[in-house]
């Protein structure tokens, strides 16, 4: 039998599939103590995957992000799900086919994103079924879970949900409309009740950073139930995107400083991919990681990142991750020496430019198209800001974490050769 303290508890890990294994498995992931910590856990998973990326000759991703539907029955500001061509949704029996890919190729776990995904419950159910060898997990607004669905999610084990919230009950609604706030605390006491184990996921900005790196918000959600947590810097993704409520670089600073300190001390696993590339490995997108599969099948590095050239209808799942956009993606895989400035686009806009240029992609915003130029130059500025302050941050990491980050930096070198490196001799 496994086992991790949880909120200051020992907590049994029953084996998979049960939700409670994820947790577990991406516990180890983020808090691996170094390199060959990495390689070797979960029974060697890390060099099987290695393994596959040989064999398949391309970055096959750990967890696959689908966008069953581009709806939503919130309107969130500044979010870019409002602004999406409405309607789109990618039907079972292709969401199936695509499952059924992945497992071919050996990923392990499938994110739903959206748009909200749980106005596709049935059929989540249905594919949770089906699919009982991955780990799903769902990036919900909380106000579509009832006792139906928290009773299949305990009858299947391997559905996983996160919860999203932004701060306080006042920031929650301010974004997500009146009355959000206390439907997503309903749903956390209901999964409690149930002892199901899940995350909570915050979008952080300029207007509530201060209450999502707080303690009391933090304690409140492992009181709620969060076994940990997702936290998600404000990136002003399309044309109408909300640029006010970006974070500055001292902001972003405080959240970084504040959130390690409360992982550390409290023994709860808090991920900031755009604070913590320095445990994540850097960007994790185009396959070393991740890869996103919008509404409308465009197959994306990412879900912040709307560019593409290849589309899920048009070419096999194998076909998409070893596409020219993908494999370029790739090449400039870290985007940065410093693992707090990995992000290509908010913290290294002139590599998008680069990237979407060479790599022949298009703009995938449902409805209306973005260019990489136009993103580039929102974020400039901010970037340009976040450096110096980001080097500095680095030099306060503890010594073992940046020497864990240069043996990173040299096993994706070596994964990226073994992959796309031998695909191009």
């Amino acid at each position: 039998m496994k086992y991790i303290k949880i909120n200051g508890k020992k907590e049994k890990i029953p084996p998979f599939p049960h939700h409670k294994d994820y947790i577990y498995k991406c516990k180890n992931f983020f808090e691996a103590k170094n390199i060959f910590d990495h390689l070797f856990r979960e029974n060697f998973y890390t060099l099987r995957e290695l393994y596959r990326s040989f064999k398949f000759k391309c970055a096959i991703p750990r967890v696959l992000l689908i966008d069953p539907t581009s709806n939503c029955n919130l309107k969130c500001k500044g979010c870019w799900s409002n602004d999406y061509k409405k309607g789109n949704n990618i039907s079972f029996e292709k969401l199936d086919d695509i499952l059924t890919q992945a497992e071919k190729l050996k990923i392990r776990a499938c994110f739903m994103t959206g748009g909200e995904p749980l106005l596709r419950k049935n059929d989540i159910i249905k594919l949770a079924k089906k699919h009982n060898k991955l780990t799903f997990g769902i990036y919900t607004n909380g106000t579509l879970i009832d006792k139906n669905f928290v009773k299949k999610m305990v009858e299947l084990g391997n559905l996983n949900v996160f919860l999203s919230i932004e701060g306080t009950e006042e920031e929650t609604d301010f974004r997500r409309g009146k009355g959000t706030y206390k439907k997503v605390i309903k749903a956390m006491k209901l999964l409690k009740e149930n002892n199901i184990g899940f995350g909570f996921s915050a979008c952080y900005h300029n207007k509530n950073y201060k209450t999502i790196a707080s303690d009391v918000f933090l304690d409140y959600m492992r009181e709620s139930g969060a076994w940990f947590g997702w936290l998600f810097n404000y990136i002003p993704i399309g044309k109408k995107a909300d640029i006010s409520l970006v974070c500055s670089e001292k902001e972003r600073a405080y959240v970084q400083r504040k959130v390690s300190t409360y992982s550390k001390e409290k023994d709860y696993l808090l991920i900031d991919f755009w604070n913590n590339g320095h445990l994540a490995g850097g960007c994790v997108g185009a396959g070393f990681g991740f890869a996103h599969i919008n509404s409308n099948g465009d197959v994306e590095p990412c879900a912040f990142c709307h560019y593409s050239d290849s589309n899920i209808y048009d070419k096999s799942l194998e076909e998409c991750l070893k596409s020219n956009f993908f494999t370029t993606f790739r090449k400039y895989q870290p985007f940065n020496k410093n693992p707090l400035k990995s992000c290509p686009m908010i913290d290294n806009p002139d590599s998008i430019v680069k990237i979407v240029k060479e790599g022949k992609a298009k703009s995938t915003h449902l409805s209306d198209p973005e260019s990489a130029e136009f993103l580039a130059a929102k974020c400039k500025e901010t970037s340009l800001k976040w450096s110096n302050i980001a080097d500095e941050l680095y030099e306060e990491l503890p010594l073992k974490n940046r020497r864990n980050w240069s043996k990173f930096k040299r096993y994706f070198a070596f994964r990226k050769k073994i992959t796309d490196g031998r695909r191009n001799l």
